[in-house]
């Protein structure tokens, strides 16, 4: 394992991540790595076995792998991600509590569901996983076997298909499915499921028809073929899915929306601590560990890492297509409900 001193050293000689300049003398490094010693909190604002959570589990394996650090991880699954938020912003900016966050908190703040600024009320760590979704069905399903019969049996039972994610009204997984209802011509019920495990099989319990959710968080059912993708939400087909056609191709013309996930600190934390859990976090990304989970996940078809910088970059970007999809999501619903 290495010291914090050592891996201090490998940071400012440009090893890992880009050199830094400090004024930390022996005495302070000193200090600072035996503070560093007890529990820090990771708060995942979802439930155990999902995306987030495993990210989270694979993250925390490899800080403590290159530090002296150790977490104790905190799952609350509320609120669709957003039940954690008001906890979180009553503990002290202190760099001792880290919490994992998504693109979900980009939408919220954008739908006006919180007020947090992910971008100024929090400091960005890292964005350490940036990928698309997709839809699945039940491998064993017999009504509908891909995107064109699936397609022809929704338009032939108007809203009564189920489709199972984690939203609310403005999520990405809600604004994408209204999007693809509209352009394509059907009609959809989404229905949130908290519970990750509850999600990915509600398709095998007869709770929904289809699912929507990215490739990484199922892949042990895909390489059990339990799941199958029928479509892909990215402007062309990933490799590891080239049989599987994507929304532009089957007729649909909007961007996807990406999920992005990555690790925050609330503003105000001091510094010298800030910067230090800025380097921990860009070189835990970098261990061999987490690259081969990232990959493990099919993270690795966009060029996932962003710094503090590049972070904030795509978080104030995110929220400016969330709102401008926002306002399109409202104009759709007001025509719809004056048109009935």
């Amino acid at each position: 394992m290495l010291s914090y001193r050592v891996l201090r050293v490998i940071l400012l000689t440009g090893i890992v991540g880009a050199a830094a300049e400090t004024t930390l003398d022996e005495a302070a490094a000193q200090s600072e790595a035996r503070a560093n010693v007890p529990n820090i909190r990771m708060i995942v604002p979802y439930g155990k076995g999902g995306g987030s959570d495993q990210l989270s589990r694979a993250m925390v394996k490899s800080v403590e792998s290159v530090s002296d650090n150790r977490f104790k991880v905190m799952n609350i699954k509320k609120g669709a991600g957003l039940g954690a938020i008001p906890d979180f912003m009553k503990l002290p900016a202190d760099g001792r509590t880290v919490i994992e966050h998504i693109d979900e908190i980009a939408a919220a703040y954008a739908v006006g569901a919180t007020t947090v600024h992910p971008a100024r009320d929090w400091q960005p760590l890292a964005i350490v996983q940036l990928t698309f979704s997709q839809l699945f069905i039940n491998a064993d399903e017999t009504r509908f076997k891909d995107w064109p019969t699936f397609l022809a049996y929704a338009q032939e039972n108007p809203g009564k298909v189920v489709v199972a994610n984690v939203s609310y009204d403005g999520s990405m997984e809600n604004i994408t499915m209204r999007k693809l209802e509209s352009q394509l011509g059907f009609k959809v019920r989404q229905q949130s499921f908290n519970k990750p495990k509850e999600r990915y099989e509600s398709v095998f319990l007869g709770r929904a028809d289809v699912l929507f959710e990215q490739p990484g968080d199922v892949r042990s059912y895909l390489d059990k073929g339990r799941l199958k993708p029928i479509l892909t939400f990215f402007n062309e087909r990933p490799k590891a899915f080239a049989n599987v056609p994507t929304h532009k191709e089957v007729g649909a013309n909007f961007e996807p929306l990406l999920r992005f996930r990555g690790f925050f600190v609330r503003d105000g934390v001091p510094k010298r601590r800030l910067a230090y859990l800025q380097k921990l976090f860009a070189a835990a990304y970098q261990t061999k560990s987490f690259q081969a989970f990232n990959a493990s996940k099919f993270m690795t078809i966009i060029d996932p890492f962003r710094d503090p910088k590049g972070a904030r970059s795509l978080i104030n970007n995110t929220i400016k297509t969330y709102t401008k999809a926002y306002e399109d999501f409202l104009a759709q619903t007001l025509n719809e409900y004056f048109n009935r």
